[in-house]
């Protein structure tokens, strides 16, 4: 029963991801144009998860999720993968939905992610253990409390139309609570860190169960549905060059994953909820290389 409301919970992710238009590139991009609104609804998608996450160790006996300190790493890992994304033209989400909707491109991108956590890992710089951050239980859920109720706050003073958008997006976060409940490491990045850990450890017990694979899919195929739907769906093909800009955006992002402990998704769907600080770190990081990216290419654009 809980695998089948997991189920019908990611397929909506995947399809509100895709409505909504999620993307941590446009929303930086319409920050420096004026308009902060969609990165501030995005930075804070994840705002109820915590809520059913928590609950989960008294329900299905799962081990509440630790924050972890940042390092180093957090921020440089962060600061890559936006720079990846901004490459790309979007962020690790994004990527998933516009391969969703047809954009054949985002194949060279997953391929490069796919380079980095299987091939590059052990190449990879990485802090050694990150010390977790131990705070007692009414500290931790009453900081997420007040963090919560000024998002509530917050949508008081938005019109209409941007109130719908940040809840669908919030719903985004609170759906990604409840698939926790059944596996904590949902995320395509986490399903990637697993495949590359049994790999480089020769530990098949490490590699991920079939559901997992299954839960992605799901989620893709609910991309898909509401790619259909609204009529953004159109299959493109890909040029040789649009394909090495691509791959080499996704090894950047994937190299930047691995070093800040997940992507965009893993952070801001799971480690921000936990009141990970190595998760705020790294989003910020991840918005500031994204910010740097995209002048970097309107430079480049200038210069043609």
């Amino acid at each position: 029963m809980l695998f089948i409301l997991t189920m019908a919970c990611i397929f909506s992710i995947g399809y509100l991801s895709q409505s909504t238009g999620l993307c941590m590139v446009r929303g930086v991009r319409q920050a420096k144009a004026g308009n902060p609104f969609f990165l501030l609804a995005i930075v804070t998608s994840g705002t109820f998860a915590w809520v059913l996450m928590a609950s989960g160790h008294y329900f299905v006996d799962i081990e509440p999720q630790s924050g972890l300190y940042p390092s180093i790493y957090s921020f440089v890992g962060g600061l890559l993968f936006g720079l990846g994304a901004a490459a790309n033209g979007g962020c690790g989400v994004s990527t998933v939905s516009r391969f969703a909707r047809g954009e054949s491109p985002m194949i060279m991108t997953i391929l490069g992610w796919i380079i980095a956590w299987l091939a590059l890992e052990p190449l990879i710089p990485q802090a050694i253990v990150s010390k977790p951050i131990n705070l007692s239980s009414a500290l931790h859920y009453g900081t997420l409390t007040l963090l919560s109720m000024f998002v509530v706050c917050c949508l008081f003073f938005v019109n209409p139309e941007r109130r719908k958008l940040w809840l669908s997006i919030l719903g985004i976060g609170l759906l990604g609570g409840l698939v926790f409940l059944y596996e904590p490491h949902w995320t395509p990045s986490g399903l990637l860190r697993s495949m590359s850990l049994s790999v480089w450890h020769g530990d098949n017990e490490k590699w991920p169960e079939a559901t997992r694979f299954v839960l992605v899919a799901i989620l893709i195929l609910g991309m898909f549905v509401a790619a259909k739907l609204t009529g953004s769906f159109l299959l493109r093909g890909i040029a040789f060059r649009s394909a090495a800009k691509h791959l080499t955006a996704g090894c950047l992002m994937g190299v930047g994953a691995v070093m800040a402990r997940g992507g965009n998704d893993s952070q801001l769907l799971v480690a921000m909820p936990s009141l990970s600080l190595n998760g705020f770190a790294a989003v910020l990081s991840m918005v500031a290389g994204i910010y740097v990216g995209l002048y970097l290419l309107s430079l480049v654009g200038k210069d043609k």
